[in-house]
């Protein structure tokens, strides 16, 4: 790889994951991995195994299938960590171990109560014990861009020579600014023997909404590597968001001089995956891949647009995978030209989910003249998510009248085959189905958060809903999408039930978040 190459470092899987509520299932972390594969990224950072047992055969199940691109845990610094990591990632052709300890003073001082001699050798003798395992290791010197410059340039220089072949300086709490981060970079380049032989990677929070450009003054100052999150998602205030890193490099080439290896094809299509995996919406001003990003409504723009696409837009739509067309499609619409237009979205789809992809299409047609892109896409990550049982919405029923409580009577089909009915009364039509829902799987949901999104245009347009519930501490986020509203938010509450019910079925400890002690870079 030529020193003009940026290497492309995904912890969508791992650091995004955090996120609160964007936990993922084992099918939507290998279906956002295939994702990440087609995105042509360079590393994809699995998880965290020693978080949990779920964590840890998440890795092990994205490794063993070979997407293609490097597979990556994260470890401390203790042999338990760096064995998982190990143990999950080596069915993969390539592999890496990506160790971390925090050096900053105030980490030093309240989290790890650790010298800074103690530190060094705690990160040497994990750098050494991964390198007898794996040929590539990651070392990380958390909240390193709080640390004294001096005290990083020793640890930097300790982790090359005990054979770290990358190293990472992390903003951890987003607290740099582009001017500071830049010379951080240039005093290691010039103060850390041996630099030059490792790759020196950026990995930024966005918490003062300057991921991006510090991820990219780092670049300018010799990074070659950045690590990042599909639409930017993270602990906080997220992460250095990748869209938009590797447009800029790409969008002023003059300038940096360097470039990816990034099919930004695939940009839109695998940001609309990961919203719609997480619930975690694109906001329609967010830059590269959001709804208005192309969008031009003054009309000195629409004008300038209409002379020269460049006078007042500098990328094209079709760069970042975005089509103009907005095809619409019916209820004559067959199954070749609906398989065409999911391919064209971006989604692969084998024959048992185009088939149940299509079934639900036509149904959608029946009820709605016209069927648009964002209904195809909400049909899509619905009929994923339906067909995880244990239960199955059958039928739903709602009353409403004013000034009187609603009621709602849901039946629900079991994987038996048998039918469950129940009723229940609320303060309004979702109050009264999720009530009923709760009566009849027996999980008791607190909600915290119910967003509504229209999928397309119309006023016969499908609703996309997200709810944000906690269930015995921890929190989780469903979809749904219909027609009907009140159905699609009982849909995402039926996701949500069902994932805690497999999980308890399977004995599965949950999404695996880090303790307090366990916080990444």
């Amino acid at each position: 790889m030529s020193d003009k190459q940026i290497r492309i470092f995904d912890t969508t899987l791992r650091d995004g994951e955090q996120a609160p509520g964007c936990s993922m299932t084992l099918s939507e972390k290998l279906r956002v991995a295939k994702a990440l594969s087609e995105l042509r990224v360079d590393v994809i950072e699995a998880g965290f195994p020693a978080a949990s047992p779920g964590d840890f055969e998440s890795v092990k199940a994205i490794a063993d299938r070979n997407f293609g691109p490097i597979i990556c845990g994260l470890a401390r610094c203790n042999p338990g960590d760096i064995q998982k990591v190990y143990e999950a990632v080596k069915g993969a052709d390539r592999h890496r171990i990506h160790v971390f300890v925090a050096t900053s003073a105030i980490h030093r001082e309240h989290k790890l109560k650790m010298a800074k001699e103690e530190i060094i050798k705690s990160a040497v003798g994990a750098i050494e014990m991964a390198r007898e395992l794996v040929d590539d290791v990651e070392f990380s010197p958390e909240d390193a861009s709080r640390t004294e410059l001096a005290y990083l340039a020793e640890v930097v220089s300790a982790a090359i020579e005990a054979g770290a072949t990358t190293v990472n300086i992390p903003d951890t709490v987003g607290y740099t600014v582009p001017a500071e981060f830049d010379r951080l970079f240039r005093y290691l380049k010039e103060h850390v023997a041996n630099i030059d032989n490792i790759i020196l990677s950026v990995h930024c929070h966005n918490d003062l909404g300057m991921a991006v450009a510090n991820s990219l003054a780092a670049v300018n100052a010799g990074a070659r590597q950045i690590e990042c999150t599909i639409n930017g998602i993270g602990e906080r205030a997220g992460n250095c968001s990748l869209e938009e890193a590797v447009m800029a490099i790409k969008t002023r080439a003059e300038f940096f001089g360097l470039e990816t290896g990034i099919d930004t094809t695939r940009l839109y299509p695998t940001s609309r995956l990961v919203s719609n995996i997480t619930g975690m919406h694109t906001p329609r001003n967010k830059a590269v891949v959001g709804e208005n990003a192309f969008a031009h409504e003054a009309g000195i723009h629409q004008h300038g647009m209409l002379q020269h696409a460049s006078t007042y837009e500098i990328m094209r739509p079709e760069d970042v995978g975005l089509s103009r067309s907005n095809l619409v499609m019916g209820k004559h619409s067959g199954r070749h030209a609906f398989r065409d237009r999911v391919a064209e979205l971006g989604f692969e789809l084998d024959e048992f989910e185009t088939n149940r992809a299509f079934q639900e299409f036509k149904k959608l047609a029946d009820k709605k003249k016209d069927v648009y892109d964002g209904d195809i896409e909400a049909i899509i990550m619905n009929a994923d998510s339906a067909s995880s049982g244990p239960w199955t919405l059958k039928s739903l029923e709602v009353q409403t009248h004013t000034d009187q409580p609603a009621t709602a009577a849901v039946t629900l089909i079991g994987e038996d085959g048998e039918d469950k009915t129940e009723s229940a009364r609320g303060d309004g039509p979702v109050a009264a189905a999720f009530l009923a829902l709760e009566q009849a799987t027996g999980v008791q949901l607190t909600l915290k958060n119910f967003e509504l999104h229209s999928a397309s245009i119309g006023e016969d347009a499908q609703g996309e809903v997200t709810v944000t519930v906690e269930y015995d501490g921890e929190s989780y986020r469903g979809r749904g999408a219909s027609v009907d509203i009140v159905e699609a938010g009982c849909r995402a509450c039926l996701e949500v039930m069902n994932r805690i019910l497999r999980r308890k079925q399977y004995g599965s400890s949950g999404p695996g978040r880090p303790t307090p002690e366990q916080a990444t870079i």
